[in-house]
């Protein structure tokens, strides 16, 4: 049955801001409503098949989750949300550091500063290996081409983000005919794989303790991920 869950906010915070802080919010299974302001997604529980569709919003301020179903528990949604919105970042320093700078003072103003992540960190490797040497159009074609194609369908439509295991089962033809990955394809096939199998680890990497630059060179060991995406 749908169930509505509400999550108290920090007392520096925009919705607006967090949500369209840059282009993931248009990237499946996110899907934005600019006009009434509600963030779509599909979360996935820790139990196969565990998925519901749900719309993020902002009411009264405080964090407004309307789900589809009842898969998954109010605890698990409740920490995928503070993950999504960065709600337990502490923005202090951020906003000490550029204060007084030209150009910034809009930011802290308009309680910007925390950028809209997908729930997982291979979630988030993939798309952001789709943005490489491309227009944003193509990427936005990568991302829905993969999550149509790949990912598990949720009920109204929506389909999740693919698992490491639907990515690793499919090879380099299909990712380059079926996803239009081009010379991503064989990426996205060994980074899938290393996941499936627990060789690569990449949730680890949020609470890492090396240091900025040894985690960077290690990110960087994933083949498609440079510079760029490492930061």
């Amino acid at each position: 049955m749908p169930k509505t869950i509400y999550i108290e906010t920090p007392s520096v915070f925009s919705f607006k801001a967090t949500i369209y802080s840059h282009g993931w919010c248009e990237l499946r299974p996110f899907e934005i409503d600019e006009v009434n302001w509600r963030l779509s997604y599909v979360f996935s529980g820790s139990k196969p098949g565990a998925l519901t569709p749900a719309v993020i919003s902002e009411e009264n301020g405080r964090i407004r989750i309307d789900l589809a179903n009842s898969a998954i528990d109010p605890a698990t949604i409740e920490r995928t949300t503070r993950h999504l919105l960065r709600l337990d970042d502490d923005l202090e320093h951020f906003y000490q550091t550029i204060d007084g700078h030209a150009g910034l003072d809009w930011v802290s103003q308009k309680a910007a500063g925390r950028l809209l992540r997908s729930a997982t960190v291979y979630e988030d490797v993939v798309k952001t290996i789709c943005t490489t040497n491309c227009s944003w159009g193509l990427t936005k074609i990568m991302v829905a081409n993969l999550v149509e194609k790949l990912g598990t369908p949720a009920g109204g439509g929506k389909n999740a983000f693919p698992t490491p295991a639907a990515m690793a089962a499919v090879d380099e033809a299909f990712y380059r005919t079926e996803i239009k990955a081009g010379y991503r394809s064989p990426y996205f096939v060994e980074l899938a794989q290393a996941v499936d199998t627990g060789d690569l680890e990449p949730e680890a990497w949020l609470h890492s303790e090396l240091s900025t630059a040894d985690l960077k060179k290690k990110m960087k060991r994933v083949k498609g991920v440079g510079d760029y995406a490492a930061e």
